[in-house]
């Protein structure tokens, strides 16, 4: 039997049941499969699926070779598949406008996972790992930027000069950006506003406002408080002081109220910018940088463009001597074996699986997985189906470990971040903000973001610039403005993915160098902090 397959379809994997429309295509229109003319009987978007054989109720799905849910009912080949027909074998999909667009509603068995081994007490996880190995392509590009970072006290070195002004309660927030709005960017410097709202008492909110405020992009910080706050800012001054960088305090109760403490505050910034105006440049290679990488707003075209892009991207700076990191555990449910063996050892890879079976504990018991009405509407159908696009992004270095918010990375390499929190789901958060998320790669010691999208997304960040990669090229002719990198030329037939690999490596260094990306253009600084637990995994959770 003829296995051809029309040329506005991509057959992704030769053990798939399914193809994917690389461009749009019409209801009516008739399409090659398995060399038979098969005519559609409704549009197909770019990203969605169809069937390239009959499938009977049950059956498994497999893109990418890998299974991304099972059939709810018959399904006849060239049918469209996702929602109506398709359900995950972990977590339902969201629940949109009350009603449920659920792949098997909430009542559907959940997939029979295997037991967990014991995790490590370690959450800085990194045993030995080998030499890298070998990429079969040329791993330095040529024609990068000379880089110069600014040296910190600890050896880091920043691609940024930032001055924080950091409120330490809500309480405190209108205040410290009152203080900061009399102080426009300039450059690669400038003033930018990070905080915690919250009064409750916060390790998470303690570890990673200390690791933003001593981040290499940071030169020094004004703190704001309130002053009967339960958050420690005597400790997180002294985290600052001890880093050598620039540190300024005010309590709000103790200067007299509100115009008082923004004209103090602002003397205080000018003269901590004229300080850290004298920091010392020094020069500095890709191989001195961490990179994380995080997408939003994913589709169909996701997997086939952008987040293959960043992983070969990755590869190049791995290679590079650079740390990576990449990120939502939430998002690699149904990736467990594939984490697993690409770790450095044994005891690594059972630990990558159990933070990923910790998620799918997390998120059955909000009722629903990571994946949103935007995510569905672009063609992604199942929990396991998103998640084989995120895993795209690591590319296919040896995972050398697995870290939480606000810890580094203790080498090069490439790092797990593990973002959801432990036990229980607490505080009415679902976990899916990728706002708060980048801050927490930033709050690891990424000097750059890598930012995947193929719905479309505008945010930046404060204190490491953020690259937007566009998967989709509607999305790209649409939001061109916000996106830094086209991957969806792949799909057009312009670029390869080997291209835009090669392209967002000297992208990264370009950023390095100074150049600003678009979200720093457009004056983006999005900063979210909530609460969090993490601590030693519970065994009722990995259940």
């Amino acid at each position: 039997m003829s296995t051809r397959i029309d040329d506005r379809l991509l057959l992704l994997h030769p053990d798939d049941d399914c193809v994917v429309a690389r461009v749009p295509i019409r209801a009516g229109d008739t399409v090659l499969l398995a060399g038979e003319p098969v005519r559609l009987g409704a549009d197909l978007g770019v990203g969605h699926k169809l069937a390239t054989r009959p499938l009977a109720a049950g059956d498994p799905v497999r893109k990418c070779g890998a299974v991304v849910g099972r059939t709810t009912t018959d399904v006849a080949i060239g049918e469209h598949l996702h929602l109506h027909n398709l359900r995950s074998d972990y977590l339902p999909a969201h629940l949109v406008g009350g009603g449920s667009v659920s792949d098997g509603g909430p009542g559907a068995p959940l997939r029979e996972r295997p037991p967990v081994p014991p995790t490590s007490t370690s959450s800085n996880f990194a045993p030995e790992r080998p030499e890298p190995q070998p990429l079969g392509v040329a791993t330095r590009a040529p024609q990068l930027p000379e880089l110069r970072g600014y040296r910190r006290a600890d050896g880091r070195r920043g691609i940024r000069n930032y001055l924080l002004v950091v409120y330490t309660v809500e309480c405190a927030h209108h205040v410290t950006r009152r203080i900061a709005d009399a102080f426009e960017p300039d450059g690669p410097g400038g003033v930018q506003v990070v905080g915690f709202p919250g009064c409750y008492p916060s390790e998470y909110a303690q570890r990673v406002l200390g690791a933003l405020c001593t981040h290499p992009n940071v030169g020094g910080a004004l703190l704001v408080s309130l002053g009967c706050e339960s958050f420690d800012s005597t400790a997180l001054a002294a985290a600052v002081e001890e880093s050598g960088r620039w540190l300024g305090q005010l309590v709000i109760q103790e200067e007299g109220g509100t115009s008082a403490t923004i004209a103090r505050g602002r003397e205080l910034v000018a003269d901590g910018l004229t300080v850290i105006a004298d920091v010392e440049q020094v020069p500095m290679t890709t191989g001195d940088l961490v990179v994380g990488t995080i997408c939003g707003g994913s589709d169909g075209t996701s997997l086939l463009t952008a987040n293959p892009g960043v992983g070969r991207a990755f590869d190049r700076l791995v290679a590079d001597g650079a740390s990576c990191i990449f990120e939502e555990t939430g998002e690699l449910i149904g990736c467990e074996e594939h984490l697993r063996t690409r770790a450095v050892d044994p005891i690594l890879g059972d630990e990558l699986a159990a933070r990923v079976t910790k998620a799918a504990c997390y998120y059955e018991q909000l009722g629903h997985a990571s994946i949103a009405p935007g995510n569905l509407a672009g063609g992604l159908t199942t929990i396991e189906e998103k998640s084989v696009g995120a895993y795209a992004k690591s590319g296919s270095s040896p995972i050398s470990g697995v870290i939480e918010p606000g810890e580094r990375p203790p080498g090069p390499g490439l790092y797990l971040l593990d973002v959801v929190p432990d036990g229980p789901a607490r505080f009415g958060y679902p976990n899916i903000n990728d706002t708060t998320e980048v801050v927490e790669l930033i709050a690891c010691g990424s000097h750059v973001i890598l930012f995947t999208t193929g719905r479309g997304s505008v945010v930046g960040s404060v204190i490491s610039p953020v690259v937007k990669v566009c998967a989709n090229p509607e999305t790209y002719q649409k939001m061109s403005e916000d996106m830094d990198v086209n991957a969806g030329r792949v799909l057009l037939g312009e670029a390869s993915l080997d291209d835009v690999g090669l392209e967002i490596y000297k992208l990264v260094a370009r950023t390095a160098a100074g150049q600003p990306t678009r979200s720093e253009a457009l004056g983006h600084q999005e900063f979210q902090l909530g609460y969090k637990v993490f601590r030693s995994l519970e065994p009722s959770c990995l259940a």
